[in-house]
């Protein structure tokens, strides 16, 4: 996903703000470590390395490593925040496929040992700053069926893979495993099925080189609940179905590997999206003609795209206006309280059902933005800070 645009101030600057000292983003951390849970109780046996990206907040990063999760870091400084919370370096790993030299170096200093890669050339550098490592290839899916595809940057074919790994063992490091990530969101079953076919197919050719990796990451890509599409209805991923395929796909893998394979997970939204609130506030109901002659209400929120809310293009999050629920509704564009015409959603033919009295300083909740919420917000885009993080433990983190 691509990082938000506009310039943002830094952090020793002294900033203006129109955000209500009220507004926050509220964590429910009893119902992190529930979904946590839940989820080893459906994949048992798996390893979790939670997706620090989704979700960089103090508080979640220990209670998920108290309860025995490791950490998907993407840099140096990710590394340090989950050695931080708790975690052992030996559960935290170095993610990402871009790398610099230095900061290979760096995460080798701070004690990690274990390198996604998907080159040749990245190779030659773990090498180099990381000696003896271990390295996992990501192998390249098409992204199809989910949200965010993540199916261009990332990843290489089957052949260039078993190169990559060849050149790891040539060079002193260990090839360890395989890696997929079948994008963001994901909705279909078929999407892991498709990974797993790759993987088997790999693994396969790996072992005819004398090459017999120890795990295979089945990535990130779970699919958070909470979500709404566009017309409103919940988004309805068809998480048993998925759950089934890598229950079933896991099995295969094992079946056909020259020796047993450990399996890890990469987590982020399906941990915390459903267990984070935005509790924000309302700047104005308006009504206005459009260029096109219609009319059209314009509800604007204390929260958008660039305190909160990034990832509006995509997802729909339910709003919950209390005090409100039983009041006449009506059709609106909802939007952040930007100069940027980009902050907005519910054009079109789906717009948003809001309360028709709601006016300014009213209270609204924002359901289901536990994930990217804390780590898409700019640090002073026309002079509004970014959200203040809180957790709590029990309901008042679900409204």
């Amino acid at each position: 996903m691509s990082a938000p645009k506009g310039r943002g101030e830094r952090r020793d600057q002294p900033q203006r703000t129109r955000t209500s000292t009220t507004d926050r983003l509220l964590y429910d951390l009893t119902g992190i470590e529930h979904q946590y849970d839940t989820l080893l109780s459906e994949l048992p046996g798996t390893h979790i390395r939670f997706a620090l990206k989704a979700c960089p907040v103090d508080e979640v990063l220990r209670a998920l490593a108290a309860a025995g999760a490791g950490f998907d870091a993407a840099g140096p400084a990710e590394i340090e925040q989950a050695l931080r919370a708790g975690a052992h370096p030996d559960h935290v790993h170095y993610g990402n496929t871009i790398k610099s030299d230095h900061d290979i170096a760096e995460a080798h200093r701070l004690g990690v040992r274990t390198f996604a890669t998907d080159s040749v050339e990245d190779v030659t550098a773990v090498a180099a700053h990381a000696p003896g490592a271990r390295v996992f290839c990501r192998l390249a899916t098409s992204g199809d069926g989910a949200l965010w595809g993540l199916n261009r940057k990332f990843g290489c074919a089957p052949d260039d893979a078993v190169r990559v790994l060849g050149a790891a063992r040539a060079a002193g490091l260990v090839p360890a495993g395989l890696s997929v990530h079948v994008g963001s969101q994901q909705m279909t079953g078929e999407a892991w099925q498709q990974a797993l076919d790759t993987l088997a197919g790999t693994l396969t050719t790996l072992a005819g080189r004398g090459i017999v990796p120890d795990h295979v990451n089945l990535g990130g890509g779970l699919p958070a609940l909470g979500y709404l599409d566009r017309r409103g209805d919940p988004l309805d991923p068809p998480l048993d179905k998925i759950f089934t395929v890598l229950r079933e796909g896991m099995e295969r893998l094992n079946a056909l590997a020259a020796a047993p394979l450990d399996f890890v997970l990469e987590p982020g939204r399906h941990l915390v999206a459903d267990h984070g609130v935005i509790h924000a506030h309302v700047v104005r109901l308006t009504e206005r003609t459009q260029p096109d002659g219609g009319r059209t209400r314009w509800l604007y929120l204390s929260v958008g795209k660039y305190n909160g809310l990034y990832e509006m293009d995509q997802v729909t999050h339910p709003l919950v206006f209390p005090g409100r629920e039983t009041e006449e509704h009506v059709p609106a564009i909802v939007a952040g309280p930007t100069c940027d015409s980009d902050d907005a959603y519910g054009e079109g033919r789906y717009p948003v059902r809001v309360p028709r009295s709601v006016g300014s300083g009213d209270p609204v909740r924002i359901l289901a933005a536990g994930a990217y919420a804390s780590s898409y917000m700019t640090q002073g885009f026309n002079g509004i800070r970014p959200l203040p993080a809180e957790c709590t433990r029990g309901q008042e983190g679900h409204h």
